[in-house]
């Protein structure tokens, strides 16, 4: 397909997007279809727009009868969990949606005391090593993708696989599966995968001479569109994210790192081995001038991005301030949201935008389409580790309702995709396809997830490394092969264990 066909297909209304859209996104990993063992009857080899919509609403799920063949709906016991909910940038609507879950799941199991909290992204992983090494850890935690290896490879977690609450392993995506694997045994379940879109305002595209339909179809024309919004309205053109030590950064640069042919490790190919460090490779080195030109040269880019999360870019958009981003669904709702509750002239000008939001597919490198294959995994922690001791089916109770068909779905409303597949077939996925805008374009994204590095490792090396290597080209500290070669030299010291 080519980029114009690719880049006017992202532009048109999800009805009308043909199936040429997915085609390419299928082209990208084969593999990872070919060798999966399709869940069900949900047949990953026929994923499209067409195939997802006819398959929505066929099946009716009982999550309370399924549940019980697992843990007795009577069942007394308690449950702790930490997990990362809905915040104050969050949409309302992701807000209710997890009260609701609470609520049902009380009313479910009414014997089960509930002890839960919603631990903030960024905090949730620090929080969480010092609770296990104080023996202090809830029973159950779920955990965004990246972190499950670590807390597996320590020995902190039960074995814990599909099977064990109900389901079956193929119920789920072979690359979410992946990433709750170590040492060839699953130490949780996936609860949702996310894959994000491109993100742009197509009246400030018009007014800087650009088409507003079409968006940039490869990361030199995201330098090119974002230079000439600078240079024509005086606005960053890209919302670049580039804070140290938060997820919202590797989430956003990695998928243009390989798309440029660079990796952390060699997690883009076909079979990774996790054994050769890629960070300074010339496709990586690319990866880092674009965002320096970006930054430094054109200054197209805000100067805040060195100390900003996605949150930070949601109010300069919404004012007309800001060209394009990179994230979920969720953000259109958010954007309803912000545009709702803004008065005046300032209500004018967030209509104008909401208006005017577009969603494409991320742009393509001289490699590849790529985007993070991310999400979140529920897992249940040892005995030994547990504040108060574990109780293990109280925690399958949770785990069963939280990773069903019914509330993978709709825990995933605004901003991401169900874990399990067969919610894919409710007729809560055809109600979000029905009404939340977009939600084609980021699910037509998921064959073209790459997932972190699957090593105790990577953590350290998305959180902190990346993000410093990224710092240090943006603030001059160092060129471009300076810092990618120190980035190589922190991985390597990372995995040989020094």
């Amino acid at each position: 397909m080519k980029n114009s066909q690719d880049r006017v297909a992202a532009a048109r209304p999800k009805r009308e997007r043909p199936m040429r859209l997915w085609t390419v996104a299928l082209g990208v990993t084969v593999s990872m279809l070919a060798t999966a063992a399709y869940a069900q009857d949900v047949d990953l080899s026929k994923w499209s727009p067409d195939y997802i919509r006819s398959i929505a609403g066929t099946e009716t799920v009982d999550t309370a009868a399924e549940c019980s063949k697992v843990v007795p709906l009577d069942y007394k016991g308690k449950v702790s969990v930490w997990w990362t909910g809905p915040n104050d940038a969050s949409p309302d609507l992701s807000r209710k949606v997890h009260a609701d879950f609470w609520a049902a799941f009380k009313a479910t199991y009414p014997n089960i005391q509930l002890d839960y909290q919603n631990i903030d992204y960024n905090q949730l992983l620090d929080k969480l090593r010092t609770a296990t090494l104080g023996n202090a850890a809830p029973m159950v935690v779920r955990l965004q993708i990246l972190g499950s290896v670590e807390f597996a490879s320590k020995g902190y977690f039960m074995p814990l696989k599909p099977e064990d609450v109900g389901y079956k392993t193929s119920d789920f995506w072979p690359g979410a599966m992946k990433s709750v694997m170590y040492d060839g045994v699953s130490y949780g379940i996936p609860t949702n995968n996310e894959t994000m879109a491109l993100i742009w305002n197509a009246d400030l595209f018009k007014q800087a001479g650009l088409d507003p339909e079409h968006p940039p179809a490869t990361w030199d024309d995201v330098i090119t569109y974002s230079k000439q919004i600078h240079d024509k309205l005086g606005i960053p053109g890209y919302g670049l994210v580039a804070k140290q030590n938060a997820g919202n950064t590797p989430f956003r640069f990695m998928p243009q790192l390989w798309a440029y042919g660079g990796g952390a490790l060699d997690e883009s190919s076909d079979k990774p081995t996790y054994k050769s460090v890629e960070i300074n490779n010339e496709g990586a080195k690319a990866a880092l001038q674009a965002i320096y030109d970006m930054y430094v040269r054109d200054k197209s880019a805000p100067v805040s991005a060195l100390t900003n999360t996605q949150n930070e870019n949601q109010n300069p958009f919404i004012a007309g301030k800001l060209g394009m981003m990179i994230a979920h669904p969720a953000e259109y709702a958010k954007m309803v949201d912000l545009a709702a509750k803004a008065t005046g002239a300032d209500k004018a000008v967030a209509d104008k935008v909401v208006q005017n939001m577009r969603y494409g597919l991320i742009p393509k490198g001289p490699a590849r389409r790529a985007v993070v294959f991310g999400g979140s995994n529920i897992h249940i922690v040892k005995n030994d580790y547990v504040d108060g001791g574990l109780d293990e089916k109280a925690a399958k109770a949770l785990v069963c309702f939280w990773t069903g068909p019914e509330w993978s779905t709709k825990l995933a409303w605004v901003d991401s995709n169900p874990g399990n597949l067969r919610g894919f077939k409710t007729r809560w996925m055809k109600e979000r396809l029905d009404t939340i805008k977009f939600l084609d374009v980021t699910t037509s994204m998921l064959p073209n997830g790459i997932p972190f590095p699957v090593v105790p490792e990577s953590t350290e090396i998305m959180n902190n490394i990346v993000p410093d290597m990224m710092q240090n080209v943006l603030t001059q500290k160092m060129s471009v092969s300076e810092a990618a070669d120190d980035a190589a030299a922190k991985v390597q010291d990372l995995m040989a264990g020094k």
